[in-house]
């Protein structure tokens, strides 16, 4: 079990070691420290670590505020609401105070250590679950950033200008697949496959416990091949290492890409806004969101639906189509006639005998423009295409029955 404590940005230590807090309250340890090998038998080593954490931070809190409390059971909501603020006033890494990240997760890993020890029916379970959904905070949840285009096409040109071929693979590889920093510099050497004609990318267990294949552009199995044939050995267990054999890792890969978007005039540009910006490109170029949330390998849809909002070619398309429509019904001439609600307007002083009569009434647009009803557009039976083009009501003017006109048959259609 992990003993070291968590370095803060002063290089003191911040949070006190299981060792250190066994001395004050050790049938706590004992209890949380159980926790921790329980599920250690079911989540990754990332998240067991993190877990550690957080109920350190609680622990460390009872020491310091509540000394009287001497087990689990004794935690009540009030010691809770005490947490939450003292909590909030910790530095956090880098920065004066924790983020809101921080706080939603050490106060979601503490919940659901009590939710936990109460459904295993532990004695040490408070006799209530002291902690509820609402002490966690909101995150904000912003667009995925994304580079544009041009520097785009700014990125591609200066990697392939780079004296360094793994600069350029990197780069490409990153791109055009839209794999997490982990996934790539763990791929394989036997990654890349052939299924058929094509060639495809086999990308191993990671982040969602799964393996998946992705489709691989030939022009990266060519970049692939070229950079293995000068650098890598044939029995390299790595399919991209460092030219000197070692394996790439986050912090190389950033380095790398840095360099890149710095040349290119682009400032700091973290990995993962490659992968964002395969996906904004892909949905802006129709690709559907199944296959979006596939190629990504995202969990769940809300994830992809999030690269919707970003200029979304369809929601655009449809835009113009509806504009459209309605420009043009307000851009014809001859009055339409007043509905029947038009007539109970006030100032209106129209003969009953005359059907081109108009009303008028303050801050009301002139019977010229259509009723509520005619102004909107028709439901369409399937999205707006991007390759389809808009579809444009007839500008023909719609013919006003006369009062002398005889009604149609009602046999017409």
């Amino acid at each position: 079990m992990t003993t070291t404590a968590v370095r803060g940005r002063n290089g003191m230590a911040a949070l006190p070691s299981w060792d250190e807090l066994e001395h004050s309250i050790p049938a706590i340890v004992v209890t949380m420290r159980r926790y921790l090998e329980q599920v250690a038998c079911v989540l990754r080593p990332g998240s067991v670590n993190n877990a550690d954490i957080a109920l350190r931070s609680f622990a460390g809190f009872l020491v310091e505020v509540a000394p009287d409390v001497t087990s689990t059971v004794q935690v009540t909501r009030r010691h809770v609401e005490n947490y939450k603020p003292w909590l909030a006033k910790r530095p956090g890494q880098n920065r004066a105070r924790v983020t809101t990240a921080t706080l939603a997760h050490r106060l979601g890993t503490l919940r659901m250590f009590f939710v936990r020890i109460d459904e295993w029916g532990w004695d040490q379970a408070p006799p209530r679950v002291p902690m509820f959904p609402g002490d966690l905070p909101r995150q904000d949840h912003p667009l995925p950033k994304a580079l544009d285009d041009a520097a785009t096409a700014k990125l591609l040109r200066t990697a392939a200008n780079d004296k360094r071929l793994l600069v350029r693979v990197t780069v490409e590889v990153l791109l055009r697949t839209g794999l997490r920093v982990g996934e790539f510099t763990g791929l394989p050497a036997d990654a890349v496959v052939q299924i058929g004609a094509a060639p495809w990318l086999h990308v191993p267990v990671g982040k969602l416990r799964e393996d998946c294949y992705l489709p691989l552009h030939p022009h990266l199995v060519t970049l692939i091949d070229d950079y293995r044939s000068a650098h890598v050995p044939p029995e390299h267990p790595l399919l991209l290492p460092r030219e000197n054999g070692r394996g790439l890792d986050r912090h190389a890969v950033t380095r790398i890409l840095n360099n890149v978007a710095a040349a290119a005039g682009l400032g700091h540009i973290h990995p993962h806004q490659l992968r964002h910006t395969l996906a904004t490109q892909a949905i802006n170029r129709g690709m559907s969101l199944e296959a979006i949330a596939a190629m990504l390998r995202h969990r769940s849809m809300d994830m992809t639906l999030r690269y919707a909002k970003i200029a979304n070619r369809t929601v655009a398309d449809e835009y113009f189509a509806v504009t459209d429509q309605v420009d043009a019904l307000y851009a014809k001439t001859e009055p339409l006639p007043p509905t029947r609600s038009d007539r109970r307007w006030p100032g209106y002083a129209a003969s009953t005998t005359d059907s081109s009569a108009t009303a008028t009434a303050p801050d009301r647009p002139s019977s010229t423009a259509p009723s509520k009803q005619s102004a909107k557009p028709a439901a369409s039976s399937r999205p707006a295409s991007s390759s389809d083009p808009p579809s444009r009501p007839s500008t023909t003017t719609p013919r006003r029955r006369d009062k002398t006109t005889a009604p149609p048959s009602s046999t017409s259609s």
